[in-house]
């Protein structure tokens, strides 16, 4: 019953999508960082539900750093972020019968737990659980942002509507992490937006793919066999509720071409190593090459939607009809991809500090 991820630099999550409080414990952070309590306010901005788009549930996420800070600055010491529930509506579960909702933990989390689980709202394992992974992500992304390590996200696929690949540029990725639906191509969110609106109006859900980049990782970062930084990144992104796949560089599509296109050709460019094309992803045996980051992840639909759907009592064991009420997203895909970016500052975070030490002093931009 493990809810802690990492190694050097280790993330603990802990509340209930119902409960007083959700929070998140960093351990293993270099003392020194400056925290900007802005820069993390703008990053939960970034997850926040707005419109028709998104979930009811509107959270105005205050939190309050308890430990681990002084005069601005962290001190090296366990940092615990806390963040109250203000805007719960148990009652919209405790009233109803214990029907598992299909494509949620319900059934899985009564099994683990034999029962004694919260289970208004998901729990423990609901998304409002990134809430506070994303703050934490507020201090990681500036001090490494110093280093000369940029990270975004954005919506590569949602429904039937693509969006362009990156490109590579720091522009594009800065501009991913300013935005609450970003696109690199402006004209494509009308498109997306109308999808997400028709399958809400059709009492259903819709998912998406999320694309990533890593700029500025420097080569030699990761470590061959179990501690690949592929396995690192996709052991953590697949914490995330709703993803459901990860692919890196050229994925699948990639895979089934021949080596000759595959392969990455090596060559040297003013004193530094390059390759000609990105098709692993930036990463060879498990190791960074020195070239950008890039994966995709699959997130599936929605899956709390109005459509009645077949299911079980969970008390009494019995087949049951269920459709899902009380405030739900049909679409979190746009939501999801400060998600991301957030469990990749802490992966990239974590895997520097193994490779140049707990403090990063070995690495400067």
């Amino acid at each position: 019953m493990k809810n802690t991820f990492g190694s050097h630099l280790s993330l603990t999550l802990f509340g209930e999508s119902h409960g007083p409080y959700i929070g998140a414990v960093l351990d293993g952070l270099m003392p020194g960082l400056e925290v900007d309590e802005a820069r993390i306010s703008a990053q939960l901005t970034l997850r926040r539900p707005s419109g028709r788009i998104s979930t009811a549930r509107v959270e105005k996420d205050p939190f309050e750093i308890v430990s681990g800070v002084f005069h601005g600055r962290t001190t090296g010491t366990p940092l615990t972020i806390l963040i109250p529930n203000g805007g719960q509506h148990s009652a919209d579960y405790e009233n109803a019968p214990r029907v598992a909702r299909p494509g949620h933990a319900d059934y899985t989390a009564n099994v683990k737990y034999h029962g004694y689980e919260d289970y208004t709202g998901g729990g423990h394992f609901s998304g409002r659980l990134t809430a506070p992974l994303v703050a934490a992500a507020g201090i990681l992304l500036p001090a490494l942002e110093e280093r000369g390590i940029l990270i975004g996200t954005h919506i590569a696929k949602l429904g039937s509507v693509e969006d362009e690949p990156f490109a590579g540029t720091e522009d594009e990725v800065r501009r991913m992490g300013e935005t609450n639906f970003p696109v690199l191509n402006e004209q494509k969110a009308a498109a997306m937006e109308a999808e997400i609106i028709a399958a809400a109006e059709d009492g259903d859900s819709v998912g998406g793919v999320l694309e990533c980049e890593v700029l500025g990782l420097p080569a030699g970062v990761g470590e061959p066999w179990f501690d690949t930084m592929e396995g690192l990144l996709a052991h953590a992104l697949f914490s995330i509720p709703a993803v459901k796949g990860v692919e890196f560089g050229a994925g699948f599509d990639g895979v089934c071409r021949r080596g000759s296109w595959f392969n990455d050709a090596l060559r040297s460019e003013g004193g530094r190593i390059m390759t000609s094309t990105n098709h692993n992803g930036g990463i060879n045996g498990g190791i960074t090459n020195g070239m950008p980051v890039v994966f995709r992840c699959g997130v599936k639909p929605t899956p709390s939607i109005a459509k009645e759907q077949e299911s079980i009592d969970l008390i009494s064991g019995e087949n049951a009809q269920i459709s899902v009420g009380g405030r739900h997203d049909p679409c979190i895909v746009h939501r999801a991809a400060v998600v991301v970016t957030s469990v990749a500052a802490l992966v990239v975070y974590d895997a520097l500090a193994g490779r140049f030490g707990t403090d990063l002093q070995g690495l400067s931009k």
